[in-house]
């Protein structure tokens, strides 16, 4: 019998309740958001359920939201893959942007090991009782995270280009006189 999407809605509803929430589909994958408070709890439920069995993360990255308000600046995603019933699985968790920070699941997933440290290398997101969260990438003197877009992507002095043959006036076109 496969995993259906209802099932594990209800069983992570039931344990977790209002810290779990938006449960939806988005092409074709179940997706829901969970606080930091629970997030590593949440995650360990999911693998050690003898109905859900999210054996595998796939993946975590992270996302940089400069527009939201403060608590939900940053983002963590994980994506879960229970290979028996082939069900993915996708959860987010939102994190203050003055203090990005989230408990590490490597002692859940090992994967996570690399995954938070590139995480961190890129977006500056704390991952809590990581066994040695530093850069992995970049080089360790860099002080700014560059995934982060606090920054212009381009130098607003430049004199070299004009806008209009990047179309990006409004009005791209200009008839000949």
């Amino acid at each position: 019998m496969a995993l259906e999407t209802t099932v594990i809605e209800s069983k992570i509803s039931e344990k977790f309740g209002s810290e779990v929430l938006n449960f939806r589909m988005e092409h074709d994958i179940f997706v829901f958001e969970a606080t930091p408070a629970v997030i590593k709890d949440v995650i360990r439920f999911m693998k050690e359920d003898k109905t859900l069995r999210f054996n595998f993360m796939t993946d975590l990255c992270g996302i940089h939201y400069p527009d939201n308000d403060k608590d939900s600046r940053f983002a963590v995603v994980y994506l879960l893959h229970n290979w028996i019933d082939n069900v993915r699985v996708r959860i987010k968790t939102y994190l203050n942007g003055d203090k990005p920070e989230v408990d590490t699941m490597v002692e859940i997933f090992s994967a996570a090991n690399w995954m938070e440290r590139e995480t961190y290398d890129f977006y500056g997101i704390i991952f809590k009782g990581h066994p040695n969260l530093k850069r992995i990438l970049n080089d360790e003197g860099m002080v700014s995270f560059p995934m982060r877009k606090e920054f212009p992507l381009e130098d607003s002095g430049r004199t070299d280009k004009d806008d209009r043959f990047f179309g990006r006036t409004p009005n791209n076109y200009e008839p000949n006189k």
